[in-house]
């Protein structure tokens, strides 16, 4: 074996929607969580596809002869991904078609496909279908010189078609095969028109038509509530888009194109433009993958073929193109619903924080922890807020990232320029996929008279940093929040991440110089208490290592724990294994990609590496380092990949505060003690479930950590209120 063996990145990631996947198979999920898990595995494949695959696919063109660091050439590491990803998705179907819409039937929800449906289903469906759908459709013939333009992860129907009976056609207007009177016309599936269509209570029918009660009822006799979706009807009624001829045979199918583009960074004030050309581009850039149902090889082979796609490029499957669809049954209210989610998790409010009033006081006195989602994501709502109406409020300057849709933070920031206060947003436009509203953001922000800066030449701002200036008795003060995880109420709601409230006047004079750096011209300093991607946060993390290598011994070996999303930067995973050749003892939980492979004897047999999938999406960076004793902690927005520390700007923060640094380090540590939700990672790629020993009992961290705020929050509210009693004369 190679000196120093890596796990190629694609694989890596593969084998992370696989864990997914495994959430999805575990019948001690609940079952909508078990069908929103098979969701997710569909939209992370999407997005793989559009962007990694997508990316192989260019570095085969243009170099098909490169090997990366585990070996793989461009094609032979493409084999590699659709083997892989055809086994993934075949699991995904057949665990949706044998036990996910089996039990939802027996728990009252049924789906019904088209060639299933009862005389009175199909009257309703094709009712809807001609005054709901009918009107939105535009079919398109693919006989002429080019094919038509398939858009982007967007659904569609082909139909083969033949002249009907008693009808003259011409002949030439057919191409499927040469003198063929057959051909072929593609329909757009309208994203506007809800994916699920709630089907009628036939109770009616089904007591005078006795042999149509088992499309109604579960096994139990019990009413379903019946559904199909809309592909299935636009496939089952397509026909009467097409006078005069007869639909042989439908297909359903989506395809992924590539969508790992750059903007021209160089446009000057051109650049939102530049932006928008991306966006429209990415819906007719080259075909990636197709996915389609089985019910036509015809027609599958004719969309391959004309798409330039090849059979590994194809994936036919036995059900939906697009499970994100099924998302929609948790909205629907029905009887017994509530056994089918996971039990409500309050998101509880800071207990060392005021909910009325202002923040100040509170933060200047101490550093306040923040960890969503098990605590309320509203703080940091309120930090924004208070500042836009305080009056000795002068400024506030933050970086936004991926803010969500309707932000209330984005609201604040304009109420405070309404204010009259200085206020400076740093809107990343090229968050991928979340560009457009971002661009939506820069020009609402602009309007409402705040200074936007709206990127970096050639480099992304990650950072997670709010800063605000206040004018108090004794001079300015500045207050700081640093985050792991973006500004977004939405995704605080289901992704972990710590954040850090404070008033440290070291870190807020970092605080201030780091935002002039990315607003302004600058030869960057040195800041002494935050670390900046790509200047000095990953000689940071090497030299924190090289400490710990220095510092470890046989009678006291080092210690880093680390806890991140992707861990594949070719520096770090080589230091990391010196240090474990030096002795020390690693820790790893890493969420998704992970190219290091642990237990490799005279490499890496002290490190340990652990994966963490359940109800919230782990999303924190945190490492520690023992240091002989003098322990130091560090949150960061950065995972160890080469996008983030090379590529982008990020931060690394210390955690200073010894109440907050306790916290942090024993919640790190409880990743390493889970047994329900962790997989580990063997020395040949693959990820194994963690079990319980004997006389183990099991720990769900997200579990633990839940019922540990939940105690505190308990606690809070069962405290006496101080009253006294006023004696009058």
């Amino acid at each position: 074996m190679s000196k120093f063996p890596f796990i190629n990145r694609e694989l890596s990631w593969i084998e992370f929607n696989a864990r997914v996947l495994n959430e999805a198979k575990k019948k001690t999920v609940p079952l909508l969580e078990r069908l929103n898990f098979l969701s997710i595995v569909t939209s992370n494949f999407d997005e793989f596809f559009q962007v990694r695959v997508a990316s192989i696919k260019r570095e085969l063109m243009k170099s098909p002869n490169i090997t990366e660091a585990s070996g793989l050439t461009p094609s032979g590491l493409l084999k590699r991904i659709s083997e892989r990803c055809h086994e993934i998705i075949g699991e995904q179907y057949e665990l949706l078609d044998r036990e996910i819409l089996p039990q939802l039937r027996e728990n009252g929800i049924g789906y019904v496909q088209s060639g299933d449906y009862s005389p009175s289903q199909t009257a309703f469906a094709q009712s809807y279908f001609k005054n709901q759908i009918y009107p939105l459709l535009t079919p398109l013939r693919t006989d002429g010189e080019e094919f038509p333009h398939i858009a982007n992860r967007h659904s569609y129907a082909a139909f083969l078609l033949g002249p009907r009976e008693g009808f003259r056609v011409k002949d030439e207007i057919f191409s499927v095969k040469k003198d063929s009177k057959e051909g072929v016309a593609v329909v757009q599936i309208p994203s506007d028109v809800p994916g699920i269509i709630w089907l009628p209570d036939d109770e009616k029918f089904a007591d005078e038509n006795q042999g149509e009660d088992r499309a109604h009822e579960n096994p139990d006799g019990k009413k379903c509530k019946m559904f199909t979706l809309v592909d299935d009807v636009i496939a089952s009624f397509g026909d009467s888009l097409f006078p005069g001829y007869e639909v042989k045979e439908s297909l359903l199918f989506k395809v992924n194109r590539d969508a790992d583009f750059a903007v021209d960074e160089d446009a000057g004030e051109k650049f939102i433009q530049a932006m928008e050309e991306v966006l429209v581009k990415r819906q007719s850039s080259f075909p990636v993958q197709a996915i389609c149902n089985s019910t036509s090889k015809t027609l599958s082979d004719y969309i391959k073929s004309k798409l330039q796609l090849g059979d590994d490029d194809l994936y036919c499957v036995d059900g939906p193109v697009d499970l994100t669809c099924l998302k929609e049954l948790a909205d629907e209210d029905f009887d017994g619903k509530e056994n089918l989610q996971y039990p409500a998790w309050k998101h509880f409010y800071p207990a060392d924080l005021p909910s009325d009033g202002f923040l100040w006081n509170t933060i200047r006195s101490h550093d306040v922890l923040l960890n969503v989602p098990y605590q309320s994501f509203d703080p940091v709502v309120k930090f924004i807020q208070d500042a836009s109406l305080d009056k000795d409020v002068l400024s506030i300057k933050m970086t936004l990232y991926r803010t969500g849709s309707n932000s209330p933070i984005v609201r604040a920031l304009e109420k405070a320029a309404q204010n009259g206060k200085q206020v400076t947003a740093f809107v990343e436009v090229k968050a991928r996929f979340d560009e457009q509203r971002n661009i939506s953001w820069v020009n609402e922000l602009i309007n409402a008279g705040v200074t936007v800066v709206y990127g970096i030449v050639n480099i992304k701002v990650h950072a997670k940093i709010a800063l605000v200036i206040r004018r108090e008795s004794d001079g300015l003060r500045r207050y700081v929040h640093l985050s792991t995880g973006n500004y977004n109420p939405g995704t605080a709601k289901v992704y972990q991440d710590f954040s850090i409230f404070t008033s440290n006047p070291q870190i807020a004079s970092d605080a201030t110089f780091f935002l002039n750096v990315i607003s302004g011209y600058s030869a960057v300093q040195t800041m002494r208490h935050l670390f900046m991607a790509p200047i000095t946060l990953k000689q940071k993390l090497i030299d924190l290592i090289n400490r710990e290598i220095q510092q470890s011994s046989p009678e006291n070996p080092g210690l880093i724990v680390a806890k991140m999303n992707s861990l594949c930067h070719p520096e770090i995973v080589k230091k990391l294994y010196a240090a474990s050749q030096a002795g020390v003892r690693i820790l790893l939980n890493i969420r998704g990609i992970c190219t290091l492979v642990p237990g490799v004897e005279g490499v890496s047999e002290n490190i340990r590496v652990v994966s963490t999938i359940g109800r919230y999406l782990e999303h924190s960076r945190i490492c520690y380092f023992q240091n002989g004793g003098e322990e130091e902690l560090f949150l960061s927005s950065a995972d160890w990949m080469e996008r983030n520390l090379d590529r982008r700007i990020e931060l690394m923060f210390p955690v200073t505060d010894k109440q907050v640094f306790q916290k942090v380090k024993e919640t790190l540590m409880m990743y390493f003690e889970d047994n329900t939700q962790t997989h580990l990672l063997q020395n040949d790629g693959t990820w194994i479930p963690a079990t319980t020993g004997e006389g183990e009992n099991p720990l769900n961290v997200q579990e633990q950590l839940y019922q540990s705020y939940r105690r505190i929050n308990d606690s809070k509210e069962s405290k006496p209120k101080l009253e006294f009693e006023v004696r009058r004369g």
